[in-house]
This record gives structure tokens, sequence and C-alpha cells, in this order.
């Protein structure tokens, strides 16, 4: 089996050492590059196979919104996944409208960085069950959106197992119904909520309660 290609992208030379090192030890997974900054990343991200980019999100130089952004338009097979910090919640809905399609904390266990990596590569979207806790304690000081959109049944049912990191073809498989459904549901998912992507959805579903966590 082909391994799942990983970049790594931190300014802190330790942070990166650590979760190298950890990845490496999972047989799946191949680290083929490392950069301190977006800028770093750019320079390598022509002349480096990669699936997954792990990028932190505040750093020096170019940090990990304005990275994100111009490695997807040169590359947009690649998926990125956010390294988050607490107290970060701000980058949150920034990174999702960049294309972002997880987060992840510093401080996970290696199981649940690994859990992120396979599920995205797969085509699912992953947040650390920490992170979305840290979440919704903000959104609960905040106001909700003054006008939810109004979802119909099945809506309601695919958009749970959106939420629950599942592609379109995992979906279709636990619904019986088929991927081309799936697909048109999701579309009118992100147009029902005006998202411009998956982990724009989930965080429009967590905000306005439309899913239990």
């Amino acid at each position: 089996m082909e391994k799942i290609k990983i970049i790594i992208v931190d300014d802190h030379h330790l942070f990166r050492n650590g979760l190298r090192l950890l990845l490496e030890g999972i047989p799946e997974f191949e680290i083929t590059g490392e950069a301190s900054n977006g800028a770093e990343l750019l320079d390598i991200i022509d002349r480096t196979r990669a699936d997954i980019v792990l990028m932190d999100i505040n750093m020096p130089v170019m940090d990990g919104v304005e990275a994100t952004i111009k490695v997807l338009e040169r590359k947009p097979e690649i998926k990125v996944i956010a390294l988050s910090m607490y107290g970060e919640e701000d980058y949150y809905y920034r990174m999702t409208d960049a294309g972002a399609r997880g987060f992840i904390l510093k401080d996970s266990d290696i199981s649940e960085v690994r859990e992120a990596i396979n599920t995205v590569k797969r085509g699912g979207t992953f947040f650390s069950q920490q992170l979305l806790q840290n979440v919704i304690q903000k959104i609960k000081h905040r106001e909700a959106e003054t006008k939810v959109a109004v979802l119909s049944k099945r809506e309601k049912e695919i958009l749970e197992k959106i939420c629950e990191g599942l592609s379109n073809q995992e979906i279709a498989n636990a619904l019986f119904i088929s991927k081309r459904t799936v697909d048109k549901h999701r579309a009118n998912l992100l147009e029902k909520t005006n998202s411009k992507n998956t982990a724009s959805l989930i965080l429009y579903a967590i905000r306005n309660k439309l899913i239990k966590i």
C-alpha cells in the first residue's frame, strides 16, 4: 500500500522534530518535507510530493492562513490539516475559508493525529474533540446566527455524517443511497448555509446547534 506523504510546517524546531519522530513510527506515513513557515513551504511545494500538509497557524514571515491559500492555488489536490493551540479560535474560520480540511490541537495524542490524517486523506473532515468543546464554550458567549438555515430530514442526516468526518461515499454506504445523491445534498447544504467548504459547514452546524457534540 502506498504511504501517505506528509509535510510538517511549524516554526518550532523541537515540535517539528518530535512530531516527525512520532509519525515516522507509523507504517502508513512518510514525511517528505518540513518548513518553518509558509514562505519556506512555498519554496519546496512544487518539488516535494505530498498528500497532507500539517500546518501551524501562527507563524512568522507567512502564517498558516496565507500559506494554505497559496498552496491550494498551486496544488488543489493537497489536503491541509491545521495544527492549533488553545486561544486561536479566531483563526479557525479564516483557516476553514482558506481550505483547511481538519484541525488538531498540538497536544493531541498521536492516535488522534493518525486518525485525523487518515480521515482527511480519504476525503473526510476532522476536528479534534477537545477543540470542538473549546469552540462550543466560546459560542455560548456569543449570539447565534439570526437566521438559521432550514434543513430537510435527509439533509440533517447527511450533515450529521459529514460532521462525523465521513466522505461522500461512506455516507452513501451508511444511508443506502447513491454517492451522486449525497453529492447533491452536500452542495445544497453548502449553499443553504453560505459555507465555502466542508470545514466551514461543520463550524456553522456547531455554531447554530444543528448537531449535537
